[in-house]
Order: C-alpha cells, then sequence, then structure tokens
C-alpha cells in the first residue's frame, strides 16, 4: 500500500473545513470599532455593559464584533452602542455657537441629554451629554425615519442613568 497516494485527500479535507468555516458564519453582527476609554471613563462604561437591555425597540441584543464591555448592538442592520468615545467636534458650548452646524441638534430624552447628528449617508449618530463618559448610539439609515431614535433614546434611558453619572467627561 502506498501511503503517498492518499495523503493529498487527507490534507485537502481540514482545508476544505477551514475554508468554508471562513465563509460561513452564524453570527451576523457587525463589526464596529472599539473605543480605548481613559481609567475615569472605563469603569462607568463596563457598568453600562452589564445593565444594558436585552431588546432596544423591539430589536434583540446582537452584539458587535469584536466583544467588548464597551460596545453593544441590536437588531440587523444594528443599532450599535459605543462607550467611551472621544468628544465630539461638533459638541461644543451651545451658549457660543447656538446654530453652527443645522444637522446637529440638542435635546434630552427621558432624562438623558444628547447631541443629534444626521450624518451625509442617512443614518443618525447620538452622543450623550452631560455625563462622565461620552457614549455615541448610530442608528442604520431607515431605522431613524420612524421615530427619530426615540424609541431606541428611551430604552437606553434607565441603563444610561444608573451607570454612567451626570458630570463633565474628559475631553481627550
Amino acid at each position: 500500500m502506498n501511503i503517498f497516494r492518499h495523503r493529498p485527500l487527507g490534507l485537502l479535507a481540514p482545508a476544505l473545513l477551514i475554508a468554508v468555516a471562513g465563509c460561513s458564519s452564524a453570527d451576523d453582527s457587525a463589526a464596529v470599532a472599539v473605543p480605548s476609554p481613559d481609567a475615569k471613563t472605563a469603569g462607568p462604561c463596563r457598568a453600562l455593559h452589564r445593565v444594558l437591555p436585552e431588546k432596544l425597540d423591539g430589536h434583540d441584543r446582537a452584539d458587535p464584533r469584536p466583544r467588548s464591555a464597551y460596545t453593544a448592538g441590536w437588531g440587523n442592520p444594528a443599532i450599535i452602542l459605543r462607550c467611551g468615545v472621544a468628544r465630539p467636534p461638533k459638541m461644543i458650548d451651545p451658549k457660543v455657537a447656538r446654530d453652527a452646524d443645522p444637522n446637529a441638534l440638542s435635546g434630552s430624552v427621558n432624562g438623558v441629554d444628547w447631541l443629534m447628528e444626521k450624518q451625509d449617508d442617512g443614518t443618525w449618530r447620538f452622543t450623550t451629554a452631560s455625563r462622565v463618559a461620552y457614549l455615541q448610539v448610530t442608528l442604520p439609515k431607515g431605522m431613524s425615519g420612524q421615530d427619530d431614535g426615540v424609541g431606541a433614546l428611551t430604552g437606553l434611558a434607565p441603563a444610561i442613568k444608573k451607570a454612567i453619572p451626570e458630570g463633565i467627561a474628559s475631553m481627550r
């Protein structure tokens, strides 16, 4: 019996399994850039991750890749939450410049203040204000048209108020 005659098929099977596994996945979660919060911000962000809802605005939790205590997601396409992001450039003192950008609005939803920015691609990005950590929520295109994101922000408010104290976040 010649052992070399059967070896190519024996080596081909594991290679095919690896290729098929790499091309298909049961995990359809999106890939998201993970923030790198400073030490003051990391603790509240980790606390937030532990109290986030399993359902948000009718969507099941589906955290993005790579898994992190600083990110979360719901639905597909996903509502994405990132905690510990840098201060948005448009977040300026409203007393200094009230209408600096017509696509950036400020408002409050259930006791949480937000900077609301409509992006060029039609998505909405919401960033918390007056909290010790900047938290960013991005709604996929088309989703914000239903209720301007109020459903998602309302659903997140209890967790944010519980885990992210009011205050001034670092300027980084």
